[in-house]
């Protein structure tokens, strides 16, 4: 079992290729204009254009209308949307292509939420007033293992090197997603930390997914 690697927040073609060079398995883009780490389409097609083959490259929205998803899903070529707001059951529905659902982990209640989107996956990020991710804030592990029960998980919220051996132990995820504990600042990935939490990733899998097999 290999847990998959999100990198998000991704600004920059170094920074791009630096997860890449990691060993991340896609990279996000975040074209919500509010965030810290929002990259225009302009922009985000020039780093796709120069990024090697087979990286998937995931464009995060957050309540945006769908004519404006479509065409920046179509300007720079995105591998997979993300919808990161509000959105509906109905609203995710229209994309025929696949799409990862987050949910922000505030209580148990969000697990019934979840029943009525039927989507590729979900991506589950703590709840905070602060703003929609990257906010470094960890959430119950518990309400994620139960959601990992029913589709792929995608595991976001706070992971760090230090802890996210922890996280895939507690939740056994499809993969999990990291922004700020990989950040020198806002936007601004750390190739240090990058290359330290894909190892520790790849670390655990290999304790965790090894031990589950000699058992």
């Amino acid at each position: 079992m290999k847990t998959r690697v999100k990198v998000c927040g991704i600004t920059n073609l170094d920074d791009a290729l630096c997860a890449v060079d990691a060993g991340a398995d896609a990279l996000g883009l975040v074209f919500y204009p509010k965030s810290p780490r929002y990259v225009d389409p302009d922009g985000a097609r020039e780093i796709i254009r120069l990024l090697p083959p087979l990286v998937t490259v995931v464009g995060v929205f957050v309540d945006a209308p769908i004519q404006t998803v479509r065409e920046i899903e179509t300007y720079c070529d995105l591998g997979l949307l993300q919808f990161h707001g509000n959105e509906s059951p109905e609203y995710c529905a229209w994309y025929t292509g696949r799409v990862l659902k987050a949910f922000r982990m505030r209580d148990a209640n969000v697990l019934d939420e979840m029943k009525r989107y039927d989507v590729s996956g979900y991506l589950l990020d703590s709840f905070s007033e602060k703003g929609y991710g990257g906010t470094g804030e960890l959430f119950d592990w518990s309400l994620a293992r139960s959601a990992a029960a029913r589709k792929p998980v995608m595991l976001a919220g706070g992971l760090t090197t230090e802890n996210v051996a922890d996280a895939i132990a507690a939740v056994r995820p499809f993969g999990v997603d990291v922004s700020s504990g990989v950040e020198r600042a806002a936007g601004k990935k750390d190739p240090g930390k990058v290359q330290q939490f894909l190892q520790a990733v790849r670390r655990a899998d290999t304790t965790i997914y090894a031990e589950g097999a000699g058992s």
